[in-house]
């Protein structure tokens, strides 16, 4: 069932970072709903993960970034993306006048997943896309909102759980090429990429993207982000990482031009 051609969809990732009392993006997606311009959101929580880790006593451990996702911490990470704050999200948009519906991963086995490592735990790595709900959904109005747990498909040994807790903005970026989206938009707590003197790149081709992870310069939770970005380019042409704390942030930079980091697949 293909998307159209002209509307092609907008694929945004929300970062929990950036949604505070004041924030704009979920009213600049129900805008842009109405206007017949189909968006598929894709959302993180690991504070809020963390948070609860720690009401239950459960401690919590990262690896170059990445939780480490033992069967306790995997039972969290699930209640908190796909119930608390997917649902969260959902409703709002709901409540805003938008068509929401909210999902995880796993749902019509959308994101199918094998275990990165055994040192990782339940830490998923994707290895196929299904975005037949998806296109469903947005083929009748409805804005999707994806948490990102994926279905334990591949090597799953007996007795093992059937999710896995995978890496939302490279979700974000794998989602957005199986379905042809005309954008990517990272809305996060930072202007941007920064270069070796801590200043923001306006615009990168993906070897230079590339460049960036290579030499260490985006390190940490920007990795993922700009691997993401270099992922989508493939079939977007461009995806960008910019400042969602910033007022209509995500309006503007469609509107354009971009107040963040475009990657781009040629300069």
């Amino acid at each position: 069932m293909p998307v159209s051609k002209i509307n092609k969809p907008i694929v945004v990732k929300i970062g929990g970072s950036t949604l505070g009392s004041e924030d704009t993006t979920l009213e600049d997606v129900v805008a842009l709903q109405k206007q017949g311009k189909p968006v598929v959101i894709i959302h993180g929580g690991g504070k809020l993960i963390t948070d609860w880790l720690t009401k239950l006593g459960v401690p919590t451990t990262f690896v170059k970034g990445e939780r480490v996702t033992d069967k306790a911490s995997l039972e969290v990470v699930n209640a908190v993306l796909s119930g608390l704050v997917n649902k969260d999200l959902v409703s709002q948009l709901n409540n805003m006048g938008g068509k929401a519906v909210g999902i995880c991963g796993a749902d019509g086995s959308m994101v199918q997943g094998s275990v990165v490592s055994k040192d990782m735990g339940f830490v998923g790595h994707t290895e196929r896309i299904d975005a037949s709900l998806i296109k469903i959904l947005l083929k009748a109005g409805y804005i999707p909102v994806i948490s990102p747990v994926s279905l334990y498909s591949h090597n799953r040994p007996g007795g093992a759980p059937g999710i896995l807790n995978n890496n939302a903005d490279i979700i974000a970026g794998e989602i957005a090429a199986a379905i042809g989206a005309s954008r990517l938009i990272f809305l996060t707590d930072v202007p941007g990429i920064l270069d070796k003197q801590g200043k923001m790149v306006n615009e990168l081709s993906v070897g230079e993207a590339e460049d960036l992870i290579a030499s260490g310069v985006a390190g940490g939770g920007m990795i993922p982000k700009v691997r993401a970005c270099i992922t989508a380019v493939a079939t977007t042409g461009s995806a960008c990482i910019i400042d969602g704390r910033k007022p209509h942030a995500l309006i503007k930079d469609l509107e354009g031009p971009s107040s963040g980091t475009v990657v781009k697949a040629n300069k």
